[in-house]
């Protein structure tokens, strides 16, 4: 019979077994699956699909980055393509769940919720309502090099998904 190796002498190598690669194996899935489900940023999903018009009827979307005062903004009747059906979406006929801001406070959870319910309304003399909402410019989150304005609406009041919609601004004032 041999002698047992002798451990200072013996050869120092990781031991990968079957179990060890699998074990890994699994924990790197499942972090791959929780992030995203766990993160409602990371899960939201807001197709650009709404007709939006910051400040309605008026040719400057002038809003202010101190914050003082309200925005109107017009969520306007829109037609589209969705996994090859057409889709109208009323705003009049749908649930409010909107928030109003900056792209990138909008991406993180923030941005303004409407100051009270929205008012339908023939904007642009067509025959269909729009929804004109107003938002507190202080909870928009704009700075003043910002030129974007986003406008999103939430399926569920989870608000994880939904559509959204863009128009130019021209933000004034420092924040």
């Amino acid at each position: 019979m041999s002698d047992p190796p002798d451990p200072e002498t013996r050869e120092s190598r990781p031991r990968f077994t079957r179990r060890r690669l699998l074990g890994v194996g699994a924990g790197t899935l499942a972090a791959a699956v929780a992030v995203p489900a766990t993160s409602g940023v990371a899960a939201a999903h807001f197709p650009d699909r709404l007709d939006v018009d910051v400040r309605p009827r008026s040719d400057r979307n002038v809003v202010p980055a101190r914050g003082r005062g309200v925005v109107p903004v017009a969520a306007h009747r829109t037609t589209f393509e969705r996994d090859g059906e057409r889709v109208v979406f009323d705003p009049t006929t749908r649930p409010e769940h909107y928030r109003f801001g900056a792209p990138d406070v909008l991406a993180d959870g923030g941005g303004a919720r409407p100051v009270r319910a929205g008012r339908p309304v023939d904007l642009d003399g067509d025959g269909d309502d729009s929804l004109l909402l107003l938002f507190r410019a202080d909870e928009a989150g704009f700075e003043p090099d910002d030129d974007v304005a986003e406008l999103r609406w939430a399926e569920h009041a989870e608000g994880e998904h939904g559509y959204s919609g863009t128009d130019e601004v021209t933000v004034v004032g420092r924040r």
